[in-house]
C-alpha cells in the first residue's frame, strides 16, 4: 500500500478520538486483536468521529505478560537500537517489515494507525553499543544512564547535550513514518517534566516530513506553567496518572479538567486519559478480565466530563466484546456535538455535591450545560437557569436520553442517580 492511501490529515478543530489497547490488553496485544478492534471501529464508530487505532506499550517485547513488566526483557531491536514489533505477536512484521503491513491494513479501513513508545533508548542497545543510524556514534555514547523510568526498565534517557541523541530520535521517528504511523504516544515524558526530551521528539517528527500527532504521558502533577511548551510540541498531553474503572479516579478529574478546560483549543488538548469502559482487563496491568466496574450513571458522568471539558477520547475497552450500552454511549451524536462544536468550556459551580459546567456552541446561539451529582445517593436538584447561562424561553434537550425537557422559565429540575450526570443543550426557540 502506498503512503498516498493513508487517511488525509485534518486540522484538529476537535480532540483526537480512537481506541488504545492498554486497558484491555496491557503489554500483550496481538495483531489479530488490533485488527478486530480496527474493523469494529470502521463498522460502528468511524461515522461518529472515531478514527485512530493505537498499539500501546511493549509491542517489541515477545515475552510480555499481564500484570507487570519483565526485568531485562528481550526486546526486539534492529541493528541501530530501534524497536521492532515482536513477530510472535505481530506476524506481518516478520523479515524486517515492521508495522508497515499492519498500518496499511488499518489505513485500508479508513483509519489512522498509532503506537506507544518509551522515552529514551533501549538499555540493550546501550549494552551492545549499537550504532546510531546515520552517525558515527554508538548508543552508549548518547545515553543518560542516570535518567531512568521509575516503573519500566526497558530504556535509559538520552543526553541531549550530545548530537547523537537527536539523531537517534530522528532515525526512530523516520522509521515510524516509513511504516505509516500517524500517531505516537510517547511515555515517561511528563513526570518529571522532560522539556528537552519532548522538544527533541517533536523536532524528530517535524524532520520526518509526515503529519504525525504526538501524545505525551503519563501526566502526574503537570502544571499549566508548561502550556506554551506543550502546545509548541504536542497534540495532546495527559494530566493524570493512569485512570481505571474506580469512581475516586473519575471524581479526581473534576478539579484537573476545571483547571485545563479554559486552555483547550486546536493548539493542543489536555487529556483526561483513556475511557476504561466496556470489556477491560483481559490481559491488562490492573485487575482481571471484567466489564467496567463503574456503574451506568458513573460511566455517563465520566463521558460527560470528558465531553464538556473537550478531552481527547481514547476508548480502552475491547470493542467487539463490549456491551451494546457502551457502544451506544460512544456513538451518541447529540452528545458528541459538545466535543466537536463547543467553546468557552468551564466549570461554573462546585458546591457540596453539585458540579455545573457550561459551554457555548460555535454557532453563537446554542449553549450546553452539564449537571453532575457527586453524592453517594440519588438527588433531586434545582438549577437556576441563570447559573448555566440559559434564557427563560430556551428549548432544552437532555442529550444522553434524547429527551426534550420542560422548565418554568426560572429553573431546571434535575433528578440524578448516585454519581450521575445530565448533559443539556439550550437553544433559542425558532
Amino acid at each position: 500500500m502506498t503512503r498516498s492511501a493513508r487517511p488525509l490529515p485534518e486540522r484538529r478543530l476537535r480532540p483526537p478520538m480512537g481506541w488504545n489497547s492498554w486497558d484491555c490488553y496491557g503489554t500483550t496485544v496481538t495483531e489479530d486483536e488490533v485488527l478486530a478492534n480496527a474493523t469494529f471501529m470502521r463498522d460502528h464508530l468511524l461515522p461518529h468521529g472515531w478514527d485512530t487505532v493505537v498499539v500501546d506499550i511493549q509491542w517489541y517485547e515477545p515475552t510480555a505478560r499481564a500484570h507487570g513488566y519483565n526485568d531485562d526483557a528481550p526486546l526486539v531491536l534492529d541493528g541501530y537500537g530501534r524497536q521492532l514489533p515482536a513477530p510472535n505477536r505481530f506476524p506481518s512484521a516478520a523479515d524486517g517489515a515492521g508495522f508497515g503491513p499492519l498500518a496499511a491494513r488499518v489505513h485500508e479501513l479508513g483509519l489512522r494507525f498509532g503506537l506507544h513508545i518509551m522515552r529514551g533508548i533501549p538499555r540493550r542497545a546501550v549494552a551492545a553499543r549499537l550504532p546510531v543510524a546515520g552517525t558515527d556514534f554508538t548508543a552508549d555514547e548518547i545515553a543518560d544512564t542516570d535518567s531512568v523510568c521509575p516503573w519500566n526498565s526497558d530504556n535509559y534517557g538520552l543526553d541531549h547535550d550530545h548530537p547523537g541523541a537527536q539523531a537517534y530520535y530522528d532515525a526512530q521517528v523516520a522509521q515510524f513514518a516509513d511504516w505509516g504511523v500517524d500517531f505516537v504516544k510517547a511515555d515517561d515524558m511528563l513526570f518529571p517534566y522532560h522539556e528537552r526530551e519532548i522538544a527533541a521528539y517533536a523536532q524528530a517528527i517535524a524532520r520526518s516530513g509526515q503529519p504525525i500527532e504526538l501524545s505525551l504521558s503519563p501526566g502526574t502533577d503537570v502544571s499549566l506553567a508548561h502550556l506554551d511548551h506543550l502546545r509548541a510540541n504536542a497534540t495532546m498531553w495527559r494530566v493524570c496518572d493512569d485512570l481505571w474503572d474506580r469512581w475516586p479516579d473519575v471524581e479526581a478529574q473534576f478539579a484537573r479538567m476545571a483547571r485545563w478546560a479554559p486552555s483547550q483549543s486546536e493548539h493542543g488538548w489536555a487529556d483526561a486519559d483513556m475511557l476504561p469502559l466496556g470489556h477491560i482487563g483481559i490481559r491488562a496491568e490492573r485487575g482481571e478480565d471484567r466489564q467496567c466496574a463503574l456503574t451506568g450513571p458513573e460511566q455517563t458522568s465520566l463521558l460527560t466530563l470528558w465531553l464538556i471539558s473537550r478531552s481527547p477520547l481514547m476508548m480502552g475497552g475491547d470493542l467487539p466484546t463490549s456491551p451494546p450500552e457502551t457502544i451506544a454511549l460512544l456513538t451518541n451524536d447529540e452528545a458528541l456535538d459538545v466535543l466537536f462544536h463547543s467553546r468557552d468550556n468551564r466549570e461554573v459551580l462546585r458546591e457540596r455535591d453539585l458540579v455545573l459546567w457550561t459551554a457555548r456552541d460555535t454557532d453563537e446561539h446554542t449553549r450546553y450545560a452539564a449537571v453532575f451529582s457527586l453524592a453517594d445517593e440519588p438527588r433531586h436538584l434545582t438549577v437556576p437557569l441563570g447559573d448555566i447561562g440559559a434564557h427563560p424561553d430556551d428549548h432544552v434537550r437532555e442529550l444522553w436520553t434524547h429527551t426534550d425537557t420542560a422548565h418554568n422559565g426560572r429553573e431546571l429540575s434535575v433528578t440524578l442517580p448516585a454519581h450521575g450526570a445530565a448533559l443539556y443543550r439550550f437553544a433559542p426557540l425558532g
